[in-house]
């Protein structure tokens, strides 16, 4: 992105949110359920991405994201630390990869103790992937106009599909009839 006088950007007081103190075999054991914890807020700061194509319009959202996983860790210190603390070692020490095969029996333990206590339930495979529907209260963007070139360049001509000479090696638009 090319940036010029024109532009404002943020100072840094407006980046500055408290960071996740949380290692990667930590963040891994808690993905998850910090997936499903905080769908709606993650849901609204995609959405707001992807409309404005500006990533500085999306300051609010992106603290409400880090704001949540900060609330749900916080809980889960609170709750079910002990068994947290166990899953996300096994992770770290079983493999170079941080693979959740060897770790299954604890991550059973984990999982019990996050869905009796805190009451989020593991997402089953693929709930991510799963297409799902906008609720939220974001206005729809307006429709942008598709550019249109009306001018072409000296020497070209606009042609029909059925003005179009044969091709010479082969059929054009193969794949279409």
């Amino acid at each position: 992105m090319v940036v010029t006088n024109d532009h404002e950007l943020p100072t840094y007081e407006e980046l500055t949110v408290e960071e996740v103190p949380i290692s990667s075999p930590g963040l891994r054991a808690a993905a998850h359920h910090i997936g499903k914890y905080c769908l709606d807020v993650n849901d609204e700061f995609m959405m707001c991405k992807q409309e404005t194509k500006d990533p500085r319009k999306c300051l609010n959202e992106g603290k409400a994201v880090t704001s949540c996983a900060l609330e749900f860790f916080r809980k889960l210190k609170g709750n079910c630390f002990d068994e947290f603390q166990i899953y996300s070692n096994c992770i770290d020490k079983s493999s170079s990869r941080m693979d959740f095969e060897p770790c299954r029996k604890t991550q059973a333990v984990y999982d019990k103790c996050v869905f009796e206590k805190m009451g989020i339930e593991r997402p089953e495979h693929g709930f991510f992937c799963k297409a799902r529907v906008y609720t939220g209260n974001r206005p729809k963007p307006p429709v942008e106009e598709p550019q249109v070139f009306g001018d072409l360049p000296v020497g070209l001509k606009d042609f029909k599909e059925e003005e179009r000479p044969p091709a010479k090696y082969g059929q054009r638009n193969w794949f279409i009839k």
